[in-house]
């Protein structure tokens, strides 16, 4: 697996933004993100401060990308 980089959990949302993803609602620290656009995906992410680098792998997992493409979309 590739490098993953350390992120906050707003700096992956606006990532994922660039996805089509968009946040719909929050609940405690987690944030759930919609997809509008087919296929219409739901994606819980955690706000914290920094993500664990297994649950990027499986955010990454999650949406369909490996790990070398999700890193890029990370920069």
């Amino acid at each position: 697996m590739s490098h993953l980089p350390a992120l906050s959990g707003r700096q992956l949302i606006r990532a994922l933004g660039s996805l089509g993803y968009h946040p719909s609602h929050q609940r405690g620290s987690h944030v759930v993100l919609r997809q509008e656009q087919p296929p219409f995906r739901r994606l819980t992410v955690p706000d914290h401060e920094v993500i664990a680098k297994g649950t990027l792998a499986a955010i990454a997992r999650e949406i369909g990308l490996s790990a070398p493409d999700f890193a890029h979309l990370l920069g």
